[in-house]
């Protein structure tokens, strides 16, 4: 297989398969259009009764394009782009970069108007352990291969940690608080520009590791976002990164072209 390929032949046919019904694409434009929506909201927005849109729902989180967040008694749905980000990789990229940028269509994924859900909701499945997938996360080293940036703290709860340049500068683009370090399961950190560390321009991030299987299922959560910018810059980067996450731990190696250098 090559070291591009983000998603097995199995996991292709999945996602095409759950793409090439109307009504699901249905679904799926209700969500970009109005992100972390309950099982009546879609129904309504896209009239269709509850046992049937349930059923179709369903099958797309099966293809791992939508997630579901609980919040009390509410089953919240949102898009989850990082399948159509390994298409793009292995099918899109790899024949025409140019002029068909899928990305262009997915930067106001998970957007929505409600401060009280998450504003970019993740998940990816890897062929890993819950260790391996924390230490992709926090080693400096290996997010410097990958991400483009070191991640670098102590990662106990309370620390410091920022996200640095790898030209030798020592930058950080990012920093923010361990808030909560939990290895291997759990890791939740504050988000914010080091020119301004205000409450009001920090974010949020969560990563959740959990066993599936025999493989592993990692589902990123990134909440309290400034505004539009913010929002959009989160939602064109989370599936690149991933991608290329998932890229260096089951083969060793970046995708040919690394998130940050992507026109």
């Amino acid at each position: 297989m090559p070291a591009y390929c983000g998603v097995v032949p199995d996991e292709l046919n999945v996602v095409f398969k759950a793409l090439a019904d109307r009504t699901r694409r249905k679904l799926l434009d209700s969500l970009h259009e109005s992100n972390g929506q309950t099982l009546a909201e879609l129904c309504e927005r896209v009239d269709m009764t509850r046992q049937s849109a349930t059923q179709h729902l369903d099958l797309l989180e099966a293809a791992n394009l939508i997630t579901t967040v609980r919040r009390g008694r509410e089953k919240l749905h949102y898009l989850n782009p990082v399948p159509l980000q390994d298409i793009q990789e292995r099918w899109i990229d790899k024949f025409e970069r140019p002029r068909l940028r899928m990305l262009s269509s997915v930067k106001r994924l998970a957007e929505e108007e409600m401060t009280d859900k998450p504003s970019h909701v993740y998940v990816i499945y890897i062929e890993s352990s819950p260790e391996k997938v924390w230490d992709a996360l926090t080693d400096a080293d290996l997010t410097a291969r990958y991400w483009g940036h070191s991640n670098v703290s102590d990662w106990a709860e309370g620390s410091r940690w920022e996200h640095r340049r790898t030209d030798g500068s020592g930058t950080a683009d990012v920093v923010g608080t361990v808030v909560e370090s939990a290895r291997p399961t759990r890791l939740v950190t504050t988000w914010a520009d080091p020119d301004s560390e205000s409450a009001e321009g920090t974010s949020r991030v969560t990563f959740d590791i959990a066993p599936f299987g025999d493989i592993v299922r990692l589902t990123v959560t990134h909440e309290d976002l400034a505004d539009e910018d913010e929002r959009a810059d989160a939602a064109s980067g989370w599936a690149a990164v991933l991608s290329n996450l998932k890229s260096i731990i089951e083969t060793g190696h970046p995708l040919p072209q690394a998130p940050w250098e992507m026109p």
